[in-house]
């Protein structure tokens, strides 16, 4: 039998350090934001990413639909922030119906005392703005479980949390997403137990809208007492709009490159 020696004609040239395909080490590298990840790295991050994901693969329409949605409002959310300064005052309502953000609540209510808008449009338009993208997070928890709590809130302690809840009383759930309005409860995680409790979506609906509805009327209360204080305040703010929303601009910009940063010093070091 023929040997064909490691020498011959057809045989690939070896590379420094014994690597003998073609380019290997530029093909198995990656570079990503200026920082290169071995194969390693690579597969490690795809096994974090297949753990962690709350779907299965490949993804359900259900799943599709879901995270799609998710994406457009947060899309909205952000495509609408900078808009807000100029909206408040030339129309609070509709800003209030569409982001559910209390200044233009306030606005609208403080507009209502001056005959200009009606007091129960303004709170509808605040309660519509303030949960119309709730329902996805209870659809999430009723899909996904305990996997959709870890991929939203990943903390051990909201993962303690999904035991307990199951043994709630039904009262118990109700009260707790009607607090979920309240400042500083966490409404995400609230939303995700709901749905992976099994609260129904008429019930977590009436819930919500009754949270909202109280925050949105305490709101709208000092708005209208406000009058035309709290108009006068908005009218400034329109006013300044343009460099409020520059200032936000560069915020931004200051504390990505900071970030950036940072993120450079420690890959040096």
């Amino acid at each position: 039998m023929t040997q064909v020696s490691q020498g011959g004609e057809g045989a690939a040239p070896a590379r420094p350090g014994g690597a003998t395909g073609p380019q290997e080490g530029e093909r198995a590298h990656r570079t990503w934001w200026g920082r290169t990840y071995s194969p390693r790295e690579i597969e490690a991050a795809k096994q974090q990413w297949q753990e962690l994901r709350p779907w299965d693969s490949p993804m359900a329409w259900a799943d599709k639909v879901l995270i799609g949605t998710m994406v457009a409002a947060i899309v909205l959310a952000v495509v609408s922030l900078p808009l807000r300064p100029f909206l408040l005052g030339s129309h609070p309502v509709a800003t209030a119906a569409v982001t559910g953000s209390s200044s233009a609540i306030g606005a609208g209510a403080a507009f209502a005392r001056l005959g200009q808008a009606e007091l129960w449009v303004v709170i509808a338009a605040g309660i519509i703005g303030k949960i119309k993208f709730d329902w996805l997070y209870w659809w999430a928890g009723r899909r996904w479980g305990g996997k959709g709590v870890r991929f939203f809130v990943p903390t051990d302690r909201a993962q303690r949390l999904v035991p307990r809840l199951r043994s709630w009383p039904a009262w118990g759930k109700f009260l707790l997403v009607i607090a979920a309005s309240v400042p500083g409860v966490p409404s995400i995680l609230t939303f995700l137990l709901a749905g992976l409790a099994g609260m129904s979506l008429p019930t977590f609906l009436l819930a919500d809208a009754l949270g909202a509805g109280l925050m949105t009327g305490l709101v709208a209360g000092l708005g209208y007492g406000l009058g035309q204080q709290a108009v006068d305040v908005v009218l400034l703010i329109d006013r300044y709009a343009l460099w409020i929303t520059l200032a936000f601009a560069a915020v931004i910009a200051v504390q990505a490159t900071r970030a950036q940063l940072a993120r450079q010093k420690k890959q040096q070091a």
